[in-house]
């Protein structure tokens, strides 16, 4: 690859790819990073091609983003933005906006109803770092919608901004174990885009910091103690929800706690729900650690037969025991266990060293593909102009941005808008996202969920170049947005997004699809994108009509976990 501008600001980056036969792509790259420090400086390199392809060959420009609060007026986003701005665009204010209040329409009903509480480390959009805020929030709106009572238990980050949470008031002042001590807590009720969410702030330093992830405390030691928080909070208030449906390691302890604690006191109804999002990510934490949430650590650690047996009895190996909870979570203490797709079911079955134990368990094992919020992501409230027209409006506006375009060519109806594709990626800057097939690089992280609506609604082609992928919700979002998906084959992609040239299924083709690891398998699929975009117009006008209306709602999945939360 040719050499890379580096920025080293504050903010996050989108890279304009020069390739010969087309004059721009945007790579817009989130680069949140849950599991980072976020104080480190990062910088940019530049790496090389292995390709030997003479038609690719990207030149790749980097350009910072941060975002400065919210705008009042729709029309201010639409004045005409130049490279000679004393503002770039990426750095103007942008319109925020909650979830439409509008209920969707064809919203099955059930029948047996239940309260269903959600106990999580992220939401969208207060707590939001990656995939898992879209989920939980998602999910919680549509079986809300469905009738059923659910709440959101949620740690009180210091940096959540309290004004978007709407009649927040404090319900509950108790006390929870830490290290031999009860440590003060306050429980706090609000609404977050119309979902009931109980916040839980400890008197001590956990939660503290400007990110959600990241502060100064023991991150897994505040998560214990946030697991069974949570379950004091109901115990002291009493409340029997149905479900207790706990998401990722931060909240894998609870399942433990709660049989080997709170069962035994007053908490006899809930059944235990575990979703796995990822199962790269996980923590491990010594005996010590369990002891301090008020587990024997000790119990967890002993090899004596009967113990091992029990736990070989519920498929837990002994490179488990006294390490990590979200392990002994999956079938000794949660009732049902739930991954994110369909194919990532069958990859961790295949690969991994806990496919031996999902086999012998394959009946408490679901795979749900994750579907997208379309309160949150809703075509006919969102602020940037999303049809197919609208789209035009806004990659004109990212084109001239970015020096691609001019206002007075737009006059003259000489513009790149319709001659070259826009390709955008959103996503956290990690190696499982596969973007070393495009550069190398290491940076510093911001957030910008404003912009990522405005980004997917000027696209012609959502980028999603994954090496894995559990389920993915930008290439479902790229699409109620009208952007040709191109990815990788793996996990939700796979579940997704079926290949324009797969004449086996041309019913579903909806995209484009590579299978290999290395930049020529990314060339390749763009070249195939391109050759449709510039040669085929009808049928690529045809392929964005059909990618709109594809439901990938939650609506259509939630009773699949309606039927876990029930068996």
């Amino acid at each position: 690859m040719d050499a890379m501008t580096s920025l080293t600001t504050p903010g996050g980056w989108y890279f304009y790819l020069d390739h010969p036969r087309n004059a721009g792509i945007l790579v817009s790259v989130a680069t949140q990073n849950r599991y980072k420090d976020s104080k480190k400086l990062w910088s940019c390199t530049t790496g090389a091609s292995s390709s030997k392809r003479p038609s690719h060959s990207f030149k790749i420009q980097a350009l910072p983003v941060e975002l400065e609060g919210p705008t009042d007026s729709k029309s201010e986003i639409l004045v005409w933005p130049s490279p000679g701005d004393e503002i770039p665009f990426w750095k103007r204010e942008f319109p925020s906006w909650d979830a439409s209040s509008e209920e969707p329409v064809n919203v099955e009903k059930d029948s047996d109803l239940m309260h269903i509480v959600h106990v999580t480390a992220e939401m969208a959009p207060i707590a939001k770092v990656g995939g898992l805020g879209d989920v939980v929030t998602g999910l919680a709106r549509t079986c809300l919608l469905r009738g059923h009572k659910v709440d959101i238990i949620l740690p009180f980050y210091e940096c959540i901004q309290k004004q978007h949470i709407s009649d927040l008031e404090l319900i509950t002042s108790y006390s929870s174990y830490h290290d031999g001590n009860w440590i003060a807590c306050n429980a706090y009720r609000g609404l977050v885009s119309s979902i009931p969410v109980i916040f839980i702030e400890p008197s001590n330093q956990f939660f503290k910091g400007q990110s959600v992830y990241g502060g100064s405390y023991n991150e897994l030691e505040a998560y214990l103690f946030f697991s069974r928080a949570c379950l004091e909070w109901l115990q002291v208030t009493r409340i029997q929800p149905d479900i207790i449906h706990v998401h990722e390691w931060q909240t894998s302890a609870l399942p433990l706690l709660y049989w080997d604690i709170y069962h035994h006191l007053s908490l006899q109804k809930p059944r235990l729900v575990l979703t796995i999002h990822n199962m790269e990510h996980y923590g491990e934490c010594s005996q010590e650690q369990l002891s301090k949430c008020g587990l024997d650590g000790s119990t967890y650690g002993r090899v004596d037969k009967s113990f091992l047996t029990f736990l070989n009895q519920h498929a837990v190996d002994d490179r488990t025991i006294g390490h990590n909870p979200e392990r002994l979570s999956l079938f000794v203490y949660s009732n049902a266990v739930v991954t994110v797709s369909p194919t990532y079911l069958n990859e961790t079955l295949c690969s991994g060293w806990l496919a031996s134990s999902l086999i012998r368990n394959r009946d408490k094992y679901s795979g749900i593909l994750n579907e997208i919020d379309t309160a949150m992501w809703n075509l006919a409230t969102d602020v940037f102009p999303n049809k197919i027209e609208g789209k035009r409006t806004c990659k004109c506006f990212v084109q001239m941005g970015l020096g691609l375009a001019s206002e007075k060519g737009l006059k003259n109806g000489n513009q790149v808008t319709d001659k070259v594709p826009l390709v955008v990626c959103i996503t956290r800057l990690v190696a499982q996202k596969g973007l070393h097939l495009i550069t190398q690089l290491s940076i510093k992280w911001k957030s910008f969920e404003e912009l990522s609506h405005m980004l997917y609604a000027a696209a012609d082609i959502v980028l999603v170049p994954s090496i894995y992928e559990p389920c993915g919700l930008a290439q479902m979002i790229g699409m109620r947005y009208g952007a040709v998906p191109l990815v990788r084959k793996t996990g939700g992609l796979a579940d997704t997004v079926f290949d324009m040239d797969d004449h086996s299924q041309p019913e579903k083709a909806n995209g484009f699809v590579f299978e290999g690891i290395d930049e020529g398998s990314l060339n390749s699929a763009l070249d195939r994108a391109f050759s449709y975009y510039g040669e085929k117009p009808n049928e690529w006008r045809r392929t964005v009509r059909k990618v709109m209306e594809i439901d990938n709602s939650w609506n259509n999945t939630a009773g699949k976990y309606i039927n876990v939360y029930n068996s």
